[in-house]
């Protein structure tokens, strides 16, 4: 993949981390059907508690080759402090028109961490202004065409949010759990010495398994991720619902 490759599906995320926790199953099954993934992750997580910029880096970049993604972007906003405001939206803009995804994924609609709420609405709205022609960009300094991309699905995370669609990861479930504990500076590991927060106890793991599982259990299948839209979605079959 190059620098201004086309992708299907762009996924934002908050944090570095964001996706694997929340999209990392759907993600890898897109990718096994043959779609193009890139991510972009908002911020480089400097305020958490645990572990550094580095370390940071470098475990989303071991995720990311679990997961088999080519490229992943960090646009290093203000972690904890970005704001919804045209500088920031313009930087989303960009990236959207770099890769012209069909679907973009993006943050929560609202969630424990204010960060999730905010970069799910700051990624809504640079999907509907990238489709405008009066909002100009430039990448390695060449004019950008508009682009708007045809969905935007947000993935749930820490709170609850009833899902309006459901993806089965089951095949990806081993995978999913390899990537989030790439991440070994923010979650479980006894011999850690850093500060105890509610995602680094080994309590954590059971959560998301239980979350898949809920997902997961009305469909007939033992693991999935859930996703909410910004519009309705339509079927051409019926029998295409579980």
């Amino acid at each position: 993949m190059t620098l201004n490759s086309k992708v299907d599906i762009l996924a934002f995320a908050a944090h570095p981390d964001d996706i694997e926790l929340s999209a990392a199953g759907t993600l890898m099954k897109h990718i096994a059907q043959g779609k193009t993934v890139a991510i972009v992750d908002l911020t480089q997580g400097e305020m958490g508690s645990r572990g550094t910029i580095q370390t940071r880096y470098e475990e989303a970049a071991a995720a990311s080759e679990i997961m088999g993604i080519k490229f992943r972007e960090n646009l290093q906003l203000a972690d904890g402090f970005f704001e919804i405001n045209e500088a920031n939206k313009r930087k989303i803009v960009e990236q959207i028109r770099r890769f012209q995804p069909s679907i973009v994924l993006a943050n929560a609609k609202h969630d424990r961490h204010p960060d999730h709420g905010r970069a799910g609405q700051l990624v809504s709205e640079a999907c509907f202004l990238s489709g405008l022609i009066k909002v100009e960009t430039e990448w390695n300094g060449e004019k950008q065409t508009k682009h708007r991309p045809k969905a935007v699905y947000q993935y749930i995370q820490d709170y609850y949010i009833d899902p309006d669609f459901v993806v089965d990861i089951t095949d990806f479930y081993d995978r999913k759990v390899e990537a989030i504990k790439a991440y070994k500076t923010q979650f479980f590991d006894p011999n850690s010495k850093e500060p105890q927060t509610p995602i680094s106890g080994e309590d954590f793991f059971e959560f998301i398994n239980s979350r898949m599982l809920q997902f997961g259990r009305p469909i007939g299948v033992k693991y999935a991720e859930g996703f909410t839209v910004e519009r309705f979605i339509g079927v051409d079959d019926l029998f295409d619902l579980r």
